[in-house]
């Protein structure tokens, strides 16, 4: 193994054991957060599947995101927050994954740009932990910037 892959395997483990010391929930926002650094390490999309995304159509790639956010609990996610949380339950991983996405899907339909840029992510990300209360602060906190980060 060279430097770079030993790199991005030492980042892979530290990942998931950021997520290990969450709770289930909390562990799976974190991990979904980070889906696209997580996939890169991992070697997906392969260069088959760039080719074959090149092809879509604007109304294909936007059904191929949409079907891969709604079954997110049966891919490599389910696999980072088994590893997170190897005790847990299956059926418990896959709903938390599940509500893990509903709960960013949320942040996002929230956000309406009306005033100060700031305010707007908050304002988006309390609609939501209004709708999804079970995460921890820091989850709350983490939404924020991820909704700021790709509202920019």
């Amino acid at each position: 193994m060279d430097q770079r892959q030993q790199s991005a395997e030492d980042e892979l483990a530290s990942f998931i054991a950021s997520a290990a010391k969450l709770p289930l929930l909390d562990a799976a926002f974190e991990l979904w957060r980070r889906r696209y650094r997580l996939d890169s390490i991992e070697g997906r999309p392969t260069a088959e599947e760039v080719r074959v995304n090149r092809t879509l159509t604007p109304e294909q790639s936007s059904a191929k995101y949409r079907w891969d956010r709604d079954h997110a609990h049966e891919g490599p996610m389910f696999g980072y927050v088994r590893r997170a949380h190897p005790r847990a339950d299956d059926d418990a991983i896959r709903q938390a994954i599940i509500t893990a996405v509903r709960f960013e899907d949320a942040t996002f339909a929230h956000f309406s740009w009306d005033g100060d840029f700031w305010d707007c992510v908050v304002r988006a990300v309390a609609k939501a932990s209004a709708q999804y209360p079970d995460f921890l602060e820091t989850s709350y906190r983490d939404a924020r910037n991820n909704v700021a980060y790709y509202y920019k």
